[in-house]
């Protein structure tokens, strides 16, 4: 009962537990297993543990806090990659879907939903989980060179649009999907009628049958031609900034279930300031931005290093009003460098338009004329047919007017839809 404190020998007297007392000395440690006393922490031991401590804890609290750094900067990308980009219009509110959304709506997507292939990537259908809704989504190919610029070049021109006869974006999604790849879309309105391209040219290997059942009539394609260019009227004139579309082809341009045109694919559009648009700053900046466009449609002067403008629209939209109506390429065999789409028109007007007129215009006519119960009249006597054969005129010269090889030669786009308005009104009455 002596309070004393350290360490019980376990040698000598101290072997013998019998004849020694420790009792009221809760501070001595050690001694034999018998003397049930608890054991003694060695200063040696307890330096050794001290030392490790020194040097174990501050590497492996900084390797800790490395590695949560990389999480927390890991987490910020992810967070920036999902982030949908701000397409909103005024009083739009614009869905956020995901890429398991998107692959969930095309059926994993499946080949089976293809409807389009792109210069940048693929168009698939697709039914939303969020109510059913039937839509297009375009998935870039990010392997293709410009293909993220495409995609933002689209979401920063179709966020400012709103019109009838431009398609309607409804989302789009930035994320990566299950393998840690890079996924951009983009998710517009489903047009039941699909592109232009597919109503003006068969397939490879198509059923004759079944391509005859596309043919437009006359005053469909008037109807087209007229959408379209009161869409690049918009983009052009009345936008809050003026956009060059700079890839209008047949191929970009759907139809909906009443046949009503849609100009899509901006994704190599360019915005330019109003303030400078007229300035020779605008020329200076576009001169550098290289080709645009696809050949046959592209405006000459872009193949020689000259600015984007309007004016290539305007070139573009008249290749397309030419093949609209004449039901040939601008890159069919047919033509060379010594023949152009706009010069194998322009020579055989007016006397020869039937001979370049697409000649389902022609059989058409011939059935509606067979059908009727009085007597056969051949298509270019009867006065329906001149009639038709003086609005092809009509429309051909405003092509052949927009796609002059000087950009200083071309009509104004408003100009242009003006014009095919009094065409439509004079041939059928509006």
């Amino acid at each position: 009962m002596n309070d004393f404190e350290g360490m019980v020998p376990e040698r000598g007297i101290f072997k013998n537990a019998t004849v020694v007392f420790l009792q009221g000395n809760y501070r001595l440690c050690g001694g034999i297993p018998e003397l049930c006393l608890h054991s003694c922490k060695s200063k040696g031991s307890t330096r050794k543990r001290s030392l490790i401590l020194k040097i174990v804890i501050p590497p492996t609290v900084g390797l800790v806090g490395v590695l949560l750094m990389i999480y927390f900067l890991y987490c910020s990308r992810f967070r920036t990659r999902t982030k949908v980009p701000s397409l909103g219009i005024a009083g739009n509110t614009f869905q956020k879907v995901s890429y398991q959304s998107l692959r969930q709506a095309t059926g994993g997507f499946s080949e089976a939903n293809l409807i389009g292939v792109g210069g940048f990537g693929l168009v698939y259908k697709g039914i939303l989980d969020q109510g059913g809704q039937v839509v297009a989504v375009k998935v870039l190919n990010l392997e293709f060179r410009g293909a993220s610029k495409s995609f933002l070049a689209d979401c920063k021109a179709l966020k400012s649009m709103k019109h009838r006869n431009l398609v309607k974006v409804l989302t789009a999604c930035s994320s990566i999907d299950y393998h840690g790849n890079d996924f951009k879309a983009l998710v517009y309105e489903f047009l039941v009628n699909g592109s232009l391209d597919k109503w003006l040219h068969l397939k490879e290997n198509e059923d004759a049958a079944n391509a005859d059942s596309r043919h437009l009539s006359l005053r469909q394609r008037l109807d087209i031609a007229i959408d379209v260019a009161s869409a690049l009227d918009y983009i052009h004139n009345h936008c809050p900034e003026p956009i060059v579309h700079c890839d209008l082809k047949p191929s970009n341009i759907l139809l909906d279930n009443e046949m009503t045109a849609h100009v899509g694919d901006f994704g190599l559009a360019k915005i330019f300031p109003k303030a400078i648009v007229n300035s020779s700053q605008f020329h200076d900046m576009s001169s550098s931005l290289g080709i645009r466009g696809s050949a046959g449609y592209a405006a000459p002067e872009y193949g020689m290093g000259n600015e984007v403008s309007t004016s290539g629209d305007v070139y573009s939209y008249g290749i397309l009003l030419l093949e609209l109506f004449t039901g040939k390429r601008p890159t069919d065999d047919l033509f060379s460098d010594q023949l152009s789409l706009h010069n194998f028109v322009k020579m055989a007007l007016p006397e020869q338009i039937e001979g370049i007129a697409d000649p389902a215009l022609f059989k058409q006519r011939e059935r509606a004329v067979a059908s009727s119960s009085g007597p056969i009249i051949l298509y270019h006597s009867s006065s329906s047919g001149q009639r038709t054969l003086e609005c092809l005129i009509s429309v051909l010269k405003v092509g052949i007017a927009c796609s002059e090889e000087l950009p200083r030669d071309r009509m104004a786009i408003n100009d242009v839809v003006a014009q095919l308005h009094v065409i439509r009104n004079l041939h059928f009455g509006g």
